[in-house]
């Protein structure tokens, strides 16, 4: 293993450049970009400050190996869509990073791109240590024609050969002013400094696999070991990530595949990703919920997803339209738990017969969304699951309820959970799902979802005081979760809600001109002094009787009936 040393300008030259000696690219088996503008910005912070920024891991190979370029004007659709990065594949020499991806990433970004449109500022006149955030040279991303002095663009100062006075000179010039001597000299210094540390120092030092030299050296194999190693400190990379780089080793087309399925399942604003994608393969296969990266180096495993895509693909693919088309869940936050759907698509996929005929599935999908019967660490649930539908080889209900069950999770939607599916909770869109049938809850535009709204408005709520008995003081009277708490919420279109729609009204003059079937839908009681604050408490206790009659048939204590 060799250790090779640069400067930072001269690195990122290599980058995408196969003139310079081979070129540094992306192997498959690396994930997306995930630093955001803060960490990039912390970054070029750390590098005016002579910090170390750790060591590169790089391998060299002329291998067939896939590769992908690095992104010099990053945007965040970019993370879905990898495969548009993609280089031929060939049997010429390239080196591939391994670790130092978002460093790397960042760099070339700032001095040669563009975060989402806006490129890389900074304050030449920065230098003070800034509590408490601990940055001592400020950056941000902006448009030229947002900033100002003191900020310039810092790639100006990177990429160029012009000498510092005539870089002075330019400024003042841009600027259109001149600099006073203090200004002058901080200005010189900096621009010594970035000269020192991006352009003259080696700060860049990468461990080289050579497979170059010595062909025999490191396997794929190898490589993708080394790689897992190297990453699975910290926080850099997640499980998924881990398992996903083991699998994209084997399988050449495992990038777009996925990125296929996940584009189809979200074409309606779901958010699937390869976590739950990864999962629900290790279930379909018998391995189990459970993430661990051993069952991805388990023998056949990854040949056996490979083999097995087109069929895992259509059962998730079908199981969707099932729940779109024929259950109350018509958008993406009325599903909570993704990981619900799990046994449903082991069903399709083993049994698909048995599917067709399934019965109670949108009962099963309400009991345990509304429930959180899938909720913290669900992965012996799950196994449990699968391993009774495996037994009976058809999706049976009442057989899955006493499962869950058995598994101390809780079916029964009692009034007082009912009550806590309140504002900011994980059900509630679920359960206004059931109720507004009407709504549109997938617009083409996602600022026209339906929207949770307070009766009652927060702003007006919090005003209310009263005089503590212990203190003598006066504080606030309704606290967060009674304020918040069902009973005092409605599901508006974005229109209604919107600029000068309901916003902080309160109800006596919001609900004034609205007819019998305005109130009817949303559940209000009809005696109109309920509606004014000092009658906030009547309200809700009325409220919650419209409430309970609406959703009897949900709050039952043991096997729930059907609706009516």
């Amino acid at each position: 293993m060799k250790n090779q040393k640069h400067s930072i300008k001269k690195i990122v030259t290599f980058l995408n450049n196969s003139e310079e000696d081979g070129g540094l690219w992306l192997p498959n088996i690396q994930r997306a970009f995930v630093w955001s503008e803060e960490q990039i910005c912390r970054l070029f912070d750390s590098v005016l400050r002579e910090y170390p920024i750790s060591t590169l891991l790089v391998w060299k190979t002329k291998g067939c190996i896939r590769r992908r370029r690095f992104i010099d004007n990053w945007r965040e659709s970019l993370r879905t869509h990898l495969t548009d990065f993609y280089v031929p594949e060939d049997d010429k020499k390239k080196g591939l990073v391994l670790d130092g991806q978002q460093r790397l990433q960042s760099l070339y970004i700032g001095i040669c791109g563009s975060f989402d449109g806006r490129e890389l500022y900074f304050d030449i006149l920065s230098g003070e240590l800034q509590a408490p955030d601990d940055i001592k040279y400020k950056f941000r991303f902006e448009r030229e024609s947002n900033v100002q002095f003191p900020w310039v663009r810092f790639k100006d100062m990177v990429v160029t050969n012009m000498k510092h006075r005539e870089i002075l000179g330019d400024l003042e010039a841009r600027f259109g002013r001149a600099f006073s001597d203090q200004e002058s000299d901080k200005i010189k210094d900096h621009l010594q400094l970035i000269d020192r540390t991006f352009k003259s120092e080696e700060a860049i030092t990468y461990q080289e696999l050579d497979s170059i030299d010595t062909p025999s050296l490191y396997t794929e194999e190898d490589v993708v070991e080394i790689f897992i190693r190297a990453n699975s400190g910290g926080t850099k990379l997640g499980k998924s990530d881990l398992l996903f780089s083991l699998l994209n080793a084997s399988w050449e087309y495992a990038d777009e595949k996925t990125e296929e399925l996940l584009g189809s399942l979200n074409q309606h604003g779901f958010a699937f990703n390869r976590d739950f994608l990864l999962k629900t393969c290790l279930v379909l296969l018998g391995q189990g919920a459970r993430y661990q990266v051993e069952k991805f180096r388990k023998a056949g495993i990854r040949e056996d997803i490979e083999g097995k895509w087109a069929r895992i693909a259509t059962a998730i693919q079908d199981v969707l339209d099932y729940v779109r088309g024929k259950t109350y869940i018509q958008c993406d936050k009325a599903l909570p738990s993704y990981l619900v759907l799990i046994p449903l698509i082991y069903t399709r996929y083993e049994f698909p017969t048995a599917w067709r005929k399934a019965r109670d599935v949108d009962l099963y999908l309400l009991r345990c969304l509304l429930t959180g019967a899938f909720g913290g660490q669900p992965d012996t649930l799950l196994d449990a699951l699968v391993n009774t539908l495996r037994k009976q080889t058809e999706f049976n209900c009442e057989s899955l309820f006493a499962v869950i069950r058995d598994q101390q999770r809780s079916l029964e939607l009692t009034e007082d959970r009912l009550w806590a599916m309140g504002y900011g909770s994980d059900a509630i869109h679920l359960l206004f799902n059931i109720w507004y049938r009407e709504f549109n809850y997938t617009p083409s535009f996602d600022n026209n979802l339906p929207q949770v709204d307070h009766i009652f408005p927060q702003t007006a709520l919090k005003e209310v005081k009263e005089i503590n008995s212990a203190t003598g003081r006066q504080h606030m009277k309704y606290q967060a979760a009674v304020r918040n708490q069902l009973a005092n919420c409605m599901l508006l279109t974005r229109e209604e809600n919107g600029a000068g729609g309901k916003s902080d009204t309160l109800p006596e003059k919001w609900f004034a001109k609205k007819d019998a079937t305005y109130l009817k839908l949303h559940l209000i009681p009809e005696d109109k002094t309920l509606w004014k604050i000092d009658h906030f408490e009547d309200f809700i206790e009325a409220r919650k009787d419209l409430l309970r009659d609406h959703f009897k048939w949900l709050l039952v204590s043991t096997t729930p009936s059907r609706t009516p």
